[in-house]
């Protein structure tokens, strides 16, 4: 009996050890650069109790507020041009990763997932097309792809109405990684990589959404009704060849509608002290939002 006791306990340690060493395995594979303070935070905020209360709006909006003051830097993702991988900063933000990283926490956290390999895993599924790191063309650039690849996930959906305040229709055309190949590190030096961009350009374009125009961002029941707290906002661009101008997190104040972003303007995370109609007015590359909901 002894020893059959002590052979089922030699096989259940066996089996955890295995087990151990497939999560290792599956999470060297998602190739994950970041330091050691971005593990520390990104697993003391998936166990903060404070983010679960409210719904899914309320938890994006607490896990914006928590990068409040952190510093803007771009470009935080181009680290390994040669040899593409996830990168993970948590210290330093541009419009797209803090929007990234807060999607990210929120969906961890209403799965009530608490560990950093859960979040790595999470962020990767967002980032690239199925979920897969395989050089710079599978991470997804153009933002309206985001959007589409992560409704198709569940992870998120876009709000379109055929009323107002949804009164104007983008018709995406993009073209600049193409056309800008040098403003892209990893197009310059591997330009086998512009056609693979240049059909999923093709792909993208002709395709079109509804979207609040500037016009239409005064304060109004009707905006109130179409935008929550915590929704992403995307602006949308008028430069020939993008989408999608700059990202935030949807917040409303008493006098309406305003935005905490990654501000290259401001420099760091901020919750904009003027309405969204307001920043919109003095921004001559972009008229209006889309409105994307976490799931």
């Amino acid at each position: 009996m002894k020893t059959t006791r002590q052979s089922l306990l030699n096989r259940c340690v066996a089996l955890l050890i295995a087990f151990h060493l497939s999560l290792c395995i599956s999470f060297a594979q998602e190739r994950c650069h970041y330091e050691k303070v971005d593990s520390t935070t990104v697993e003391r905020l998936l166990a903060d109790p404070a983010a679960k209360q409210g719904g899914v709006g309320q938890t994006m909006l607490y896990y914006a507020r928590q990068f409040l003051g952190r510093p803007y830097v771009a470009h935080t993702l181009e680290l390994f041009p040669d040899d593409e991988r996830l990168v993970l900063n948590t210290r330093e933000l541009d419009c797209t990763t803090y929007v990234d990283v807060v999607v990210a926490l929120t969906l961890c956290s209403r799965r009530g997932e608490t560990t950093f390999r859960q979040f790595v895993h999470q962020l990767h599924q967002q980032r690239y097309w199925d979920g897969k790191c395989d050089g710079y063309p599978s991470r997804i650039h153009y933002f309206t792809d985001w959007i589409r690849d992560n409704t198709r996930l569940g992870f998120a959906r876009e709000i379109q109405l055929d009323q107002a305040p949804f009164t104007a229709v983008q018709k995406v055309s993009v073209s600049y990684m193409t056309t800008h190949p040098n403003a892209y590190v990893s197009l310059k030096r591997h330009p086998e990589y512009l056609s693979v961009i240049a059909a999923q350009e093709k792909d993208l374009t002709g395709h079109r959404y509804r979207y609040i125009p500037t016009a239409q961002l005064g304060d109004s029941p009707a905006l109130r009704a179409a935008v929550h707290d915590g929704d992403i906002i995307a602006i949308t661009s008028l430069t020939p060849g993008l989408d999608i101008a700059h990202l935030g997190i949807a917040v409303w104040h008493d006098d309406g509608l305003h935005m905490i972003d990654a501000s290259s303007r401001h420099k760091k995370v901020v919750e904009e002290s003027v309405t969204m109609q307001q920043y919109l007015s003095n921004r001559k590359n972009a008229d209006g939002i889309r409105v994307v909901r976490l799931q």
